[in-house]
């Protein structure tokens, strides 16, 4: 019986992959340490901002101290609801699902960008009360493909579910990139893909892999688990 959903954020509910992008490049352009958007998607995505700085330096040959990494992160954060202020778009059926779910089962949101990120687009999309509890990169030392913040939202559910013996094994992640898949494989759960970000060929590992979340429903999310 399934006992508890967790989403991703960044390519499952909004599409703000884009604006991640956009806010890196205005960053780090200038320190020479810039990629176009298909570097973004090949290299970059699915990283947390600490790993996206780290291996943006890493691959020009720089060096990155640790209190310049800190400053990167929070002119990122900044620069990014800059760049969001400009709208963001939800992915067809992902707000509908979560309306859905919310208040009928354990609901937690697993993501790796930061919780300064995500609380304003939650409330632009008029789901800021949506979750029972949020995990983000804030939250977490290791990001994606790690299973560290799945781990992390299991058992924060279960803490505030303690009677309804919440299990990895008995929850569905909704992830749509490959290293998703992986972080959430790692911590137990079973895993419903979406081809927003990959083809489906690069999603095979996950328990099944949708098009879209427009026709997805609690009956669907609860065949896979056992």
């Amino acid at each position: 019986m399934l006992k508890a959903v967790v989403f991703d954020f960044d390519g499952i509910i909004v599409d703000s992959e884009p604006l991640h992008c956009r806010a890196f490049q205005k960053l780090l352009e200038p320190l020479g340490a810039g990629f176009t958007w298909d570097e973004y998607v090949e290299r970059y995505m699915g990283f947390d901002d600490r790993d996206a700085f780290r291996e943006a330096f890493r691959v020009h040959g720089l060096a990155l101290d640790g209190e310049t990494l800190s400053s990167l992160i929070a002119a990122k954060a900044t620069m990014f609801q800059e760049v969001a202020r400009e709208g963001v778009n939800s992915y067809s059926g992902a707000v509908d699902l979560i309306r859905q779910l919310s208040g009928k089962i354990p609901l937690a949101l697993c993501s790796g960008a930061l919780l300064s990120d995500i609380e304003p687009v939650l409330g632009m999309l008029s789901i800021p009360d949506a979750f029972d509890c949020i995990v983000t990169a804030d939250d977490v030392s290791a990001s994606k493909p790690d299973p560290a913040s799945y781990l992390l939202s299991i058992q924060k559910l279960q803490q505030l579910f303690p009677a309804q013996q919440i299990l990895s094994e008995l929850s569905v992640a909704i992830e749509d990139t490959p290293a998703g898949i992986s972080s959430a494989k790692g911590a137990g759960l079973k895993v419903l893909s979406v081809t927003n970000s990959y083809p489906a060929a690069e999603l095979h590992t996950a328990d099944r892999v949708v098009d879209s979340l427009s026709a997805i429903t609690l009956e669907d999310l609860q065949q896979l688990v056992p």
